[in-house]
């Protein structure tokens, strides 16, 4: 099951304050985000520094150095503010988000059937999950989390201690590097004096956060061109139905043409939503939507009008992650504060 489910160990008393940390190729970026049970999370403290590689260095020592000056300054400057917010300025839970080129987002099915009913319960999943765990080398598994169930063909967010003929358990794998892993938990570890770091790909947590975002989409495309490569989700009647990876790393095609190609592969064995979801860093967010638009989508989705394309803005979580410092807002801690505060405990 996930690791990220012990995340509330604190949630009979309904508050807690958890440190974030986004690791992507470009930058890194930390928080405090203190949860409340009932009320929106609220982002107290927040910071992005940029990684800076030095002649010769390899970019993932630059990463990590950049991880230590952040982590530094979340103690020096986030601490103090949460000790006024909260009475307490000591954080036990580090949530890390780590992108592309360090991790690896995969999707899988588990399933039951059987001839006669059966109950479904949680460690007849638990069970099937381990066994299906692969060891990759040079990755370790971050997480596991399950992020749809079909119970005799139907949709259902409760299955356990159901009786059925055939369940499906759609699961969202978060496999990082692991020396990677290795150097931003031994750094975490030392700065913030806690053994409960938690970590998932980057393309995970989005999805998950942008599924609990917008809920009333049923059906749409979540094209995530955030960090160095492209994930493409495919979304039909609130189920998770297929993931696309390409790398975005420059060659003889253009990310456009990518994107376009993964559309097209999706389309020969799904209709396909009419709205497509933009994850993009908010300065190039625009001339991605624009490029986007000028596209030929008749021939894809069968039709004079072309899908909506939605830029998603960090505006748009204003009214469901609360920020208490003067930070501009940044879409991936608010994405990740979201996150947090959606997940249920397991």
């Amino acid at each position: 099951m996930s690791f990220l489910g012990n995340i509330f160990h604190k949630k009979e008393k309904g508050k807690e304050s958890v440190v974030l940390i986004d690791l992507s190729a470009e930058s890194v970026a930390g928080a405090y985000v203190y949860l409340e049970e009932g009320k929106a999370p609220a982002i107290l403290y927040a910071r992005r520094l940029p990684i800076e590689i030095r002649t010769d260095e390899p970019h993932e020592d630059a990463l990590l150095r950049a991880l230590k000056i952040l982590g530094e300054e979340l103690i020096r400057e986030g601490a103090p503010t949460l000790l006024r917010a909260t009475g307490s300025g000591r954080s036990d839970t580090v949530l890390v988000s780590i992108d592309t080129p360090w991790e690896e987002t995969r999707v899988r099915t588990e399933k039951f059937e059987r001839e006669k009913p059966f109950v479904l319960t949680k460690s007849m999943v638990t069970t099937a999950m381990e066994k299906s765990n692969a060891v990759v080398p040079g990755k370790v598994l971050a997480d596991e989390s399950i992020i749809g169930t079909i119970l005799n063909g139907y949709e259902t967010k409760n299955p356990y201690g159901k009786k059925v003929h055939r369940a499906s358990i759609i699961v969202l794998t978060s496999l990082i590097d692991a020396q990677i892993a290795h150097g931003i938990t031994t750094i975490l570890k030392e700065l913030f004096h806690t053994k409960h770091i938690l970590s998932i790909a980057g393309s995970s947590l989005r999805y998950q956060a942008m599924r609990k975002s917008f809920q009333h989409e049923h059906d749409a495309l979540i094209l995530d061109v955030t960090g160095s490569s492209i994930s493409i989700a495919l979304v039909r009647k609130d189920l998770f139905i297929a993931l696309a990876e390409v790398s975005n790393a420059a060659d003889d095609r253009p990310w456009i043409q990518k994107v376009m190609n993964e559309f097209a592969t999706l389309a020969e064995k799904y209709p396909l939503p009419r709205i497509i979801f933009l994850l993009a860093r908010e300065v190039e967010i625009e001339s991605f939507r624009k490029m986007l638009s000028e596209e030929k989508f008749e021939k894809l989705w069968l039709s004079d009008t072309p899908p909506k394309i939605v830029p998603v803005l960090a505006s748009h979580l204003a009214s469901s992650v609360r920020q208490v410092t003067m930070t501009p807002l940044d879409l991936q801690l608010l994405l990740m504060a979201l996150f947090i505060q959606t997940r249920p405990a397991e």
